[in-house]
Order: structure tokens, then sequence, then C-alpha cells
């Protein structure tokens, strides 16, 4: 009990810091990615800048395993976390628990579980859908017989794929953006099944509420 309670206050000490450098990560890519003429010096600025985040990153996995006490079984009770310590570019999607700890800090009411659940697909879709676009244009840009040649490009198959209309004018080429293709298909589908399911939990439960209120003839 002392563990979990140990690991909770870590968590509670870091969340904050931590997003802003998730958010300092996904920038510092984004202008690898998009600013192709950037000076030397600034270019290696910001790979320094990628690189203490991700130090950071993993640190705190690192920490919370072993306040965890769980050993082998921390990675498959947090496979988002371990997962984001391979791959550092989906650690912003942990932000969307931070919505929830500034107001519990702030003693604001939740949200109900429709609107949460709302609230964090959207949130999910736009910085998923944008990380993703960045790392299949770095992937895509110049190769051979690529149909990604601006940002806006990328920008737009990400949309389609994740809303999983997949329009077919844009698509990747690349081993690697192919792989990245099928990972944002998966999370399109989750997401498109949550935000489903839940407004249709929260419809039939309106409709069940108003069936009750209405007066029963006779």
């Amino acid at each position: 009990m002392d563990e979990v309670s140990r690991q909770l206050r870590w968590e509670r000490r870091t969340e904050l810091p931590l997003a802003f450098a998730s958010l300092v990560f996904l920038a510092m890519y984004a202008v690898l990615v998009l600013a192709q003429d950037l000076p030397t010096v600034w270019r290696d600025l910001c790979t320094a800048m990628l690189a203490a985040a991700w130090v950071l990153f993993a640190a705190d996995y690192g920490v919370r395993w072993r306040l965890s006490g769980q050993r082998l079984r921390f990675v498959r009770t947090h496979k988002l976390d371990s997962v984001v310590v391979l791959l550092p570019l989906l650690r912003p999607l942990r932000v969307v628990k931070v919505y929830e700890a500034v107001q519990r800090r702030r003693g604001q009411p939740r949200l109900s579980l429709y609107a949460r659940v709302i609230t964090y697909a959207g949130m999910t879709t736009v910085l998923l859908g944008f990380a993703c676009a960045l790392a299949v244009y770095d992937r895509e840009r110049g190769a051979p017989g690529t149909d990604m040649h601006t940002f806006g490009d990328a920008l737009w198959w990400a949309a389609s794929t994740l809303t999983t209309v997949g329009y077919g004018d844009v698509v990747p080429v690349t081993t690697g953006g192919r792989v990245i293709a099928v990972g944002l298909m998966g999370c399109g589908l989750a997401l498109l099944g949550a935000v489903t399911g839940s407004f249709s939990s929260w419809l039939v439960q309106v409709f069940s509420r108003e069936d009750d209120e209405r007066p029963s003839g006779g």
C-alpha cells in the first residue's frame, strides 16, 4: 500500500512538468521536420531538447516502475507508458490526463462520463493526427512515387485515415509510412467506436429518462 501511495505522489508531482515536456518534444520534432532550411546550430539545439525530453520520459518510467514494485507486471498494466518510452512522439497523448488533474486541483467538478469520453477522444484525435502526419511526412517527403509533397498533404491523409474515410488520393509508399498508417487506422477505429458507443449510450439514457417521466395513460 505504501508503494502505491508513493507512486501516486510521484505521478501527481510530475504530471504537469512532464506534460509540458511532451508538448516541447512535439514542437521540437515539428520544427525539425518542417523547417528544413533551419541553421545547423538551431537544429542541434532542437535535437538536444528532444534528447533531454526523452531522458525525462525514460527516467519517469523507471521511477514509477521502481515505486510500483510490480516488476515485469508493470509493463503489462501500463501498456501506453511502455510504448511511449519506445515511441516518444506518442507521449503528448498522456496530456489528456492532465485536464482532469487540473480540474481536481482547482476543486472543479468532473465532467460526466460521456463528456469525458468525447473530450478525451477529441484531444487524442488532434494530437495523434498531428503527430502521425509529422512522422509520415518525414518519411514520405522525397520518396520515389510519393503523393505526399507538402505537410498539407500529410494532414489531409491523417484526417481521412483517422475518420476511416480513406479517399486513397494520398497514400504512403515507404515501409515506415505504411507501418504508421496501420497504427493510425487502428486508433481511428478505436476512437470512432468509443465516441459512437458513448453517444449511443447517452441517447438511450436520455430516452429512457423521458419515458420514465412521461405520465402513464389511463
